[in-house]
């Protein structure tokens, strides 16, 4: 097989299975490609600060995450993935609990950048609650 049908074959990694992190935060993505990214997050008290708002380390997270693999789809059939090298979060409403949908696109995507754009909004009425914007450098995948 040539390098180019290697590339092709690639797949993102079990998103679910790669460590405690991401599966402790319980970020569900819904929709994933190299030009969106859907998902959602039920709030609750585990993601609480000690005076009972969701913490903005989750949105951080979350946010990074969203932009990390939507990026990462862009670019692996080129045999590449994505990691950020700066991630700049606004947080705007505080919330206590219940779901959260999260949206990630891409504002550009480069040979080498990329720029995502992620919005984190209350489901019950589509308000911002945090957003942010990723820039991620495409990187080789590591060999196996």
């Amino acid at each position: 097989m040539n390098d180019k049908g290697a590339e092709s074959e690639a797949a993102l990694p079990d998103l679910y299975d790669t460590g405690a992190f991401l599966t402790s935060l319980g970020l569900v993505l819904d929709e994933v490609t190299g030009a969106r990214v859907h998902g959602h997050l039920d709030l609750s008290a585990t993601h609480h600060t000690p005076w009972g708002v969701a913490h903005g380390g989750a949105y951080t997270t979350t946010i990074e995450s969203a932009a990390s693999v939507g990026a990462s789809a862009a670019v692996l059939d080129r045999g590449e993935f994505a990691v950020g090298v700066n991630n700049n979060t606004d947080f705007i409403r505080p919330v206590t609990t219940g779901r959260v949908e999260v949206l990630a696109e891409p504002i550009n995507q480069g040979r080498v950048q990329q720029l995502w754009q992620v919005t984190i909004s209350r489901a019950e009425d589509g308000k911002t609650v945090a957003r942010g914007t990723v820039r991620l450098q495409n990187v080789p995948l590591p060999k196996s």
